[in-house]
């Protein structure tokens, strides 16, 4: 009898593995703004991690990590996904580059 909990779980796999792949298929302007939304929203939760980092860094280290840098560049982030999601725009911008190393 352990076939049918296998089957079972089989079935369920069949029957929900579509699901995703259909809704992947199609574009949706509303997912996508659902998505930048979702990720600007798991930005803004970095930066209690990166406040418990800056907290444990040695400050007498001969190389430190640049938190400061980092929430800055975070923020550029973040400021471009609100501002697609506000006024997204037909023409490309400039954007400032980020830092991308955070060492010193």
């Amino acid at each position: 009898m352990r076939l049918l909990p296998s089957l079972a779980l089989l079935a369920l796999a069949l029957t929900t593995l579509p699901l995703p792949l259909a809704a992947q298929s199609y574009p949706s302007p509303a997912a996508e703004r659902e998505h930048l939304a979702r990720l600007l929203h798991e930005i803004e939760a970095l930066a209690p991690l990166i406040d418990e980092a800056e907290r444990h860094a040695d400050p007498d280290a001969r190389i430190r990590f640049q938190y400061l840098w980092l929430r800055q560049d975070l923020d550029r982030v973040k400021q471009g996904i609100r501002e697609h999601l506000q006024a997204p725009r037909a023409e490309p911008r400039q954007v400032p580059p980020l830092r991308g190393d955070y060492r010193r």
